[in-house]
């Protein structure tokens, strides 16, 4: 049985809906696992958003730890000591408070702090991404600026393990989304204007789009759909690529092998190609 780490900030829906979609299979016997424990960076009381995720997580019976980061940057604010430099601190706190859990994977799942080098090393933590692994960098709102920028045919998503390097740490797995054809020409042709000899859509082209509709551009939603509606497909279908012994990860090295205890990097340069499994997962559902 896999034991899983769960990190989330508890913020919103966002949160709610991956929780949700992970723990609903696995109560469906889909992925022989558990949930070990719910650690979060705020306390009970500190923001309606995150008290709803609480009751989630209490309604599934889940051990749920709590560290208010606030409290504690509070608490550290006569000192004077910037948070980057207290950050190694809060991580000690909540590694202690997760002392008796020894999960074999976790999961950042909303959580909106950076981890430290020592929680790296202590967990092998799978961090989500909203970019394919050769994608834009940045935001998800980069992402998609930069996807309708270079009038890009397709969108995805990866994990990777979270090292001290922030976004860089080695990739695990990925699925890709197309945002061309039909569902899409309507809105790509909000763009008609453009020269579409043009590769690229010129810089100053692209700042009126965000100055002008912005995010409510229709071609800016679809393509957030395109990808966000594949995550959580693709953060349990990679939990069950590591029950099953197909990744492995190790955080003490910051590596990721493949079954036969090679880098990944060796067999798959991409990670681990999930898209078969995900639109079987998304066609059954």
């Amino acid at each position: 049985m896999l034991n899983i780490g769960w990190f989330s900030t508890g913020r919103g829906p966002g949160s709610q809906g991956l929780l949700r979609f992970v723990q609903e299979r696995i109560e469906r016997d889909l992925l022989d696992a558990r949930i070990r424990f719910i650690f979060s960076n705020r306390a009970p009381g500190e923001a309606e958003g995150s008290d709803e995720f609480f009751r989630l997580v209490d309604r599934y019976g889940l051990p749920r730890v709590t560290c208010s980061s606030a409290e504690f940057r509070r608490s550290r604010r006569s000192s004077g000591v910037p948070w980057a430099d207290l950050r190694p601190e809060f991580d000690r706190l909540a590694m202690d408070s997760l002392a008796d859990y020894q999960p074999d994977i976790c999961v950042l799942a909303g959580y909106m702090l950076i981890m430290g080098g020592e929680m790296c090393r202590r967990y092998p933590l799978l961090n989500l991404h909203p970019a394919l692994p050769d994608g834009p960098i940045g935001t998800w709102q980069d992402v998609i600026w930069t996807l309708i920028r270079e009038r890009a045919t397709h969108t995805g998503a990866m994990t990777h393990l979270a090292t001290e390097a922030v976004d860089r740490g080695p990739v695990v797995s990925y699925c890709t989304a197309p945002i061309t054809g039909p569902d899409f020409d309507p809105a790509w042709q909000t763009l008609a204007q453009q020269d579409p000899a043009q590769q690229d859509l010129a810089q100053q082209d692209l700042e009126s789009l965000k100055a002008g509709p912005g995010e409510d551009l229709p071609l800016f939603q679809q393509i957030r759909q395109a990808e966000y509606r594949r995550e959580p497909y693709l953060l349990f279908e990679t939990l069950r690529a590591v029950a099953d012994g197909k990744i492995v990860l190790d955080a003490r090295d910051g590596q990721v092998l493949d079954s036969a205890g090679r880098p990944l990097t060796t067999s798959m340069p991409r990670g681990l190609g999930l898209d078969a499994e995900i639109d079987l997962a998304m066609a059954q559902d």
